[in-house]
């Protein structure tokens, strides 16, 4: 399952798969390391297969003269079908995986490594870390030990243990190569990822990522490759930021977010210097929402904020991600720069979920280049969960159909749409009758994606 990135880029959703290189052992000795490590976590490990139903346009969907006769293009209905791998984290059953193996499949199936066959239930997905659990029927089963991923350091030797291209139980070898990736692209609004070499190939995606003592410390999700298989640079979500994820779905049957009410934007080098910072750290703050939780604090539009509950603020990626795993109603200190001088708020966040209710949503239905694409206004609360400033006006994507006409032009998921034709879409009212002036077979669409504008030329 591969995902385009800038540049010619692929982001592949996946796992791992052998590795011929030699290492040496963390004390410098054998690697019976692996070994050990594999043993232990080899029987949590399992196999994932997922199908689901999805409509296709038919080629001759855009044709007046058949849509005459045949109505919306007669759409047709293909089996979508998935590989991937999951962690066994307790003994009735509870399985983690990625939420793009499973989320939405209409029948999920788990092969444990007795070569046991059951049909898992989704329990609950979260798109925006591409976390999910299921559960199956069964009970007394290995589990995996946990790490803490909070500990690790780079170049700390880990293991990763998937089913790549459908080839059950197969181990790799590497180090942590990185902490604290962000801004990758891959389709993920909440970026923390562990860093490693260890070889990750098609099929892995939602295996174990395990460190010398054979405890999980991530759920491996991503790779960056041209050519869509393994180069040596994978990314796995630590398991502290996973179990926290899984605790709430299991408790509540979603994933509960914080929500302090700010817009940020990184901290530029000239920002910096303005403001007497020896380095271009912490996240300034653009827009405040009224009423939010940082308004209430005292929070102000152009503080920069360097600290959350005692956790440095390294940029703006890291506050989101921050504010996002604490639970509502918590009291949290957080620590401000303005005009030179530093102090402390203490901030009682918000619920990210109730924020966000009030959101209007429009699904284009007919349109040759944005058919399948469902939109949202960029409030306060959408704003700050996938940090767009307070200056881009637009309307964001939240959603695109599978063999949709969206799908096909390139758009996805946190896409925000300015201009249609040289028609400014600041809201949903202006979006829909900007689709009714889409003439032709050619549109041009500016969007913002990711940190840049750009205009795309569409042909259909």
């Amino acid at each position: 399952m591969l995902k385009t990135m800038n540049a010619g880029i692929l982001c592949a959703l996946l796992l791992l798969c052998l590795s011929s290189a030699t290492w040496a052992a963390p004390q410098g000795g054998s690697l019976t390391w692996v070994a050990d490590a594999a043993e232990k976590v080899l029987p949590s490990v399992v196999n994932i297969s997922s199908t689901k139903k999805v409509k296709v346009a038919s080629p001759f969907a855009n044709d007046p003269f058949f849509r005459n006769f045949f109505g919306d293009g007669m759409p047709q209905e293909r089996i979508q079908r998935s590989l991937g791998s999951g962690v066994i984290v307790s003994r009735d059953g509870y399985i983690v995986t990625n939420n793009h193996v499973v989320g939405d499949a209409d029948v999920v199936e788990v092969r444990l490594a007795d070569e046991r066959v059951f049909t898992a239930k989704l329990i609950g997905a979260d798109p925006k870390s591409d976390v999910a659990v299921i559960r199956i029927d069964a009970r007394n089963l290995p589990v995996v030990r946990l790490g803490d991923s909070s500990k690790l350091k780079v170049g700390n030797f880990v293991i990763a243990v998937g089913n790549p291209f459908g080839l059950e139980g197969t181990v790799t070898h590497g180090i942590i190569s990185a902490l604290g990736r962000t801004g990758l692209n891959i389709g993920v609004d909440y970026e923390n990822f562990i860093q490693t070499d260890a070889p990750i190939n098609p099929g892995n995606s939602g295996g174990a990522l395990v460190n010398t003592e054979g405890e999980l410390i991530g759920i491996n999700t991503a790779i960056l490759s041209g050519s869509g298989t393994n180069v040596g640079i994978g990314f796995a979500i630590p398991v502290n930021l996973v179990m926290n994820i899984v605790r709430s779905i299991e408790k509540t049957g979603k994933v509960v977010r914080g929500w302090m009410g700010v817009t940020v934007q990184e901290v530029t080098p000239a920002i910096a210097k303005a403001m007497g910072l020896a380095a271009p750290k912490g996240a300034l703050v653009a827009e405040v929402a009224k009423n939010s939780p940082a308004a209430r604090a005292g929070i102000r539009q152009g503080d920069i904020l360097v600290a959350i509950d005692g956790n440095e603020v390294r940029d703006a990626s890291a506050i989101r991600l921050f504010i996002s795993q604490v639970a509502p109603g918590t009291r949290v200190p957080v620590r401000v720069l303005r005009d030179g001088k530093a102090f402390t708020v203490n901030v009682t966040m918000g619920d990210l979920a109730k924020a966000e209710v009030a959101e209007a949503k429009y699904t284009v239905r007919d349109n040759r280049f944005l058919g399948g694409a469902t939109f949202t206004e960029l409030s306060p609360a959408v704003r700050e969960s996938l940090g767009i400033a307070s200056t881009v006006r637009g309307v964001v994507v939240s959603g695109v159909q599978a063999g949709s006409a969206a799908q096909s032009m390139g758009l996805g998921p946190g896409d925000v749409i300015l201009d249609l034709n040289g028609v400014k879409t600041p809201g949903l009212p202006e979006l829909k009758q900007a689709l009714k002036k889409m003439e032709g077979r050619k549109a041009a669409v500016t969007l913002f994606r990711q940190g840049m504008i750009m205009t795309l030329t569409l042909v259909r």
